[in-house]
């Protein structure tokens, strides 16, 4: 499902996020922060690491390849993302009923130091995220 869902996902392309596991309930994804992705204050805006979290979300509550949508995140910064540095997000199920989900994730830096704290509701829809591995 991972790979179907990535060889659609433009956005995570083009971020250069990788998934590095995706299993059930849980993803985990990585991204380099490049000097694009830097802001007025020369630190990584936090638009582009909601969107690593956001993605990692989006692939732990998908893993079971039932069409989930987000239907409420929050995000809390800890301390800036610098340009160069690589950043892991770590999602993981909290709670799953027949229609929403709740799930954490957790960015880190390469050394482990949390960056950013990420909170996503789900919210489950008819159909599958993926009907097969062709991209659109």
């Amino acid at each position: 499902m991972a790979r179907a869902l990535y060889a659609r996902d433009s956005a995570a392309q083009w971020l250069g996020i990788e998934v590095r596991h995706c299993g059930p309930g849980e993803a985990v994804l990585t991204m380099t922060v490049q000097e694009t992705m830097l802001n007025g204050h020369g630190i990584c805006h936090g638009g582009f690491i909601f969107s690593l979290a956001d993605t990692a979300f989006a692939y732990a509550c998908n893993s079971g390849n039932e069409l989930t949508v987000a239907q409420h995140c929050s995000i809390d910064f800890l301390r800036p993302a610098r340009a160069g540095e690589r950043l892991t997000a770590t999602a993981r199920e909290v709670e799953r009923r027949p229609r929403s989900g709740v799930y954490d994730v957790t960015v880190t830096g390469a050394d482990g130091d949390r960056v950013a704290l990420f909170r996503g509701l789900a919210r489950s829809r008819p159909g599958t995220p993926v009907i097969d591995d062709t991209p659109p």
